[in-house]
Parts: structure tokens; C-alpha cells; sequence
């Protein structure tokens, strides 16, 4: 195998993390990655503007609310790997919902253009790839992100199983469950965030469900405190792209072609809501989503896993290195077939990483 494994944990749905890494190294992790965060949310360059930790720590206080609300469960869960971990419930909520939470941080008073720019993703129908589909995509954050990148084995007592993609003390970022339902994300940014519910209490009560419809619905319901793009796929052949802004939602159903979205909104209600992009960082979405669409093109012939993996490790626009100003690399890939439930993943650079199979 080339590069290093991805670590998989054992995750029971009530904050137990069982695997890898367990114990007080697990925690000392979460912990680790917790301040990094927050350090990130205060120190102006992703949220726009300087904040005290008191201040985020604060804000990230009026947004438990929302995700109690949104739902119980994921609360009980995340206030129990806070209680594991010896943090406090809004560091686990920074450290989940970085990207979101950062919205809300902006919109209390910044003009500063932020550090902003994750993911390349697509949509591929049944129709070009044998007769069952696929769901991939690069995951891409600060650099200081990358070794904390795992695959959660999530067993709930009464929700289907899933396999999440995720990072220490996150409760879930993309995954695939044993209904057949994937799910994907691309950050955007919010110029209107607010005290609402993140990202990946979304991904995980989406991931709960056993339609893709009622998955779509915990996407379109929630009282969301930033901007993401959302990615869905079921083994029936059925996708959905969700660019969900702050009040309000621009779906794209899947046809005969591929979804393919990176980190700018395309459509023009969502634009107005979103927030000004560094220019360098806006050229590399444009420049991500024409790569992508090229080589799929390119695949007239059809699309398995293995031209998947090599999107993930295009060197020309897709597979992105970390340097400076914004240290932005990809962390991970993930390619999800849901017709035959199996997810491959890569952990750090595609590229210098080979991917490892799991099924459900």
C-alpha cells in the first residue's frame, strides 16, 4: 500500500469512539484539533474578522439552541464526546461545524474578504458508469486538518448503519448508509450566517434516514447557520445537488449528465447571499469545476472507480498542495457507489495515497 491508511473508529450514535485510537491519546487529539480550531475561528483570516476565543466561544454558546432543536439525538451526541473529552459542548460544536460556524462569526461584523475553499465534487448517473453510479470527491481544509482525518463505522440501535468520513470530534462530514443514500459536501460562504445548525448535524440526521427524499428534507428543514453545497445519491439512480444558503435553497436534479460543483454558488439567488471570495481562491473553484467537467467529458466511454480515483489526483486543478497564503490542502477522497454500498477512501493526498475499500 502507498501512503498511510485511513484510521477507522468504531462509532455507537452516543459519543463512543472505538478503533485506531481510543483512550486518553484519542481525547489528547480531539483536544489538540480543538484548540487548532478555535484558534482558526478567532484569529481573522476564515471568519474575516478578529475574535477573541471568549467571543467565538460565546457565539458558538447561541447556536446549541438550534442544533438541540434540529435534532436531540445528535445533541446527546455531541454533549457526550464533549463530556469524553473534556471540553466544553462549543468547543465540540467549533471543532464540528468550523466552516458554518465561521459564517456566523463573519456576519457579526466584517468586511475582510475570508480564507475559504474546500472540495470538488460530482455526481456521476448510472447511465455512464456500467448501470450504478457514484458519488466522489476530493475533501480539502487547512492543512492542519490532515492528520485528523478518519472513517467513522457508525451503528446506531435503530438508524442504518453508515460509513462517515469525518475528522477527530466531528460528528460526520460525507458518508454512505446501508439504505443506499450518499451524501456529499462543498463548503460556500455565507455573508448572512447566523445561530443555526451546522453542516454535519445536517450530514448525520441525512444520513439517518432510508429515502432520499426524506434525506433531501433534512437538507431543505434545517434552520442552517452557513452556507454549504450538499451532494445526494441513492442506489436507485436518483441525485440531487443542494445549494443551501442561509434562507434559502437552489436544488439541481440529476439527469443524463454528471453534477459536478466545487466552492462557488452557480445559481443567482444564492449568489447574492454569498460572501466575497479572495480572488486567487475564487479562480481555483472556476478552475476546479472546468477541470472536472473536462475530464468527465473526456470519459465518454464510461466512469468506474479507478477513473474516479485519478480525478481525485489530477495535478492540474483537483489534487491541491498546500501552500502559502491559505494552507489549503487535500486532506482526503471519497468515492461512494451506493447500488452496491461500497465507499473508498483515501486518507491525505490523493495522490501520494492509495484508496482503501469498505462496504456496508
Amino acid at each position: 500500500m502507498k501512503g498511510r491508511p485511513i484510521r477507522v473508529l468504531e462509532a455507537t450514535g452516543r459519543g463512543e469512539h472505538r478503533g485506531a485510537v481510543h483512550g486518553a491519546a484519542f481525547y489528547s487529539e480531539i483536544r489538540r484539533y480543538s484548540a487548532e480550531r478555535l484558534r482558526l475561528a478567532s484569529n481573522g483570516s476564515w471568519a474575516g474578522r478578529p475574535a477573541t476565543s471568549e467571543d467565538a466561544l460565546d457565539l458558538a454558546s447561541q447556536m446549541l439552541d438550534a442544533h438541540r432543536a434540529y435534532d436531540a439525538d445528535l445533541y446527546e451526541e455531541m454533549t457526550a464526546l464533549a463530556a469524553a473529552t473534556n471540553l466544553t459542548i462549543e468547543e465540540v460544536l467549533i471543532v464540528s461545524g468550523f466552516t458554518d460556524f465561521v459564517d456566523f462569526v463573519r456576519a457579526k461584523g466584517s468586511n475582510t474578504v475570508p480564507e475559504e475553499d474546500d472540495c470538488t465534487a460530482v455526481i456521476v448517473p448510472d447511465d455512464l458508469a456500467g448501470g450504478a453510479g457514484f458519488l466522489a470527491q476530493t475533501w480539502d481544509m487547512h492543512d492542519t486538518a490532515t492528520e485528523h482525518v478518519v472513517l467513522l463505522r457508525v451503528e446506531p440501535e435503530t438508524d442504518p448503519a453508515a460509513l462517515v468520513f469525518s475528522t477527530v470530534g466531528c460528528l460526520g462530514q460525507i458518508g454512505l448508509n446501508e439504505a443506499g443514500i450518499a451524501l456529499g459536501i462543498n463548503n460556500l460562504t455565507a455573508s448572512n450566517g447566523k445561530a443555526g445548525v451546522t453542516w454535519p448535524f445536517v450530514v448525520r440526521k441525512a444520513l439517518k434516514q432510508t429515502t432520499i427524499g426524506a434525506a433531501l428534507g433534512c437538507i431543505l428543514e434545517a434552520d442552517l447557520a452557513g452556507a454549504h453545497n450538499y451532494l445526494l445519491f441513492d442506489s436507485e439512480g436518483n441525485g440531487f445537488n443542494v445549494e443551501a444558503m442561509v434562507g434559502y435553497r437552489a436544488v439541481s436534479k440529476l439527469e443524463g449528465r454528471p453534477l459536478i460543483h466545487t466552492n462557488h454558488a452557480l445559481d443567482d439567488k444564492s449568489r447574492s447571499v454569498e460572501a466575497e471570495r479572495p480572488p486567487d481562491l475564487l479562480a481555483s473553484s472556476e478552475a476546479r469545476l472546468t477541470r472536472a467537467e473536462k475530464v468527465l467529458a473526456d470519459r465518454s466511454g464510461g466512469v468506474d472507480a479507478e477513473h474516479l480515483m485519478a480525478l481525485t489526483r489530477d495535478s492540474e486543478a483537483i489534487c491541491r498542495r498546500s501552500e502559502p497564503p491559505h494552507h489549503t490542502e487535500s486532506a482526503g477522497a471519497v468515492i461512494m457507489r451506493p447500488q452496491s454500498k461500497q465507499l473508498w477512501a483515501s486518507w491525505g493526498l490523493p495522490s501520494e495515497n492509495d484508496f482503501e475499500e469498505f462496504r456496508l
